[in-house]
């Protein structure tokens, strides 16, 4: 159980990367990836899969209500790669669209954060720095 709880850690810790993938949240509980589906499902209700999509579009709830960012934004902050995947699911968890949930939470009250602060909080920019170092080959 020690092991299920460390990799779900890791899911709530590493939510937004694109690159958490089953294979990853396995090896870092020490089980095989069909064993460790088996063991998180009995442990927890649902599959890891499942457990990751929601916190995601939990997020994703948070930022529709309080960010002025595009949905198309929003989904890759999630760790979404592709709308019509993010838009699939979400509608799944809600039963909206992402337009239709901001359309219908916005506006009781808060005032949008500008996009530009929700995507430095939400570490949607990386630092020049990074980038320069990964493309000229002289980071570690």
């Amino acid at each position: 159980m020690r092991q299920l709880r460390l990799a779900k850690d890791a899911m709530d810790r590493d939510w937004a990367d694109p690159a958490l993938d089953l294979g990853a949240v396995a090896a870092h509980a020490g089980y095989s990836r069909y064993h460790f589906i088996r063991a998180f499902k009995a442990a927890y209700g649902e599959t890891p899969g499942q457990y990751l999509t929601h916190r995601r579009i939990e997020r994703a709830e948070e930022m529709l209500r309080t960010a002025n960012l595009t949905v198309t934004e929003i989904c890759h902050l999630v760790g979404f790669s592709s709308v019509g995947t993010f838009s699939a699911r979400f509608k799944t968890w809600t039963g909206l669209t992402p337009s239709e949930y901001r359309t219908k939470h916005v506006g009781r009250g808060a005032a949008l954060i500008p996009g530009c602060y929700a995507m430095l909080w939400a570490g949607g920019f990386r630092p020049a720095t990074a980038d320069r170092e990964r493309n000229s080959g002289e980071a570690d």
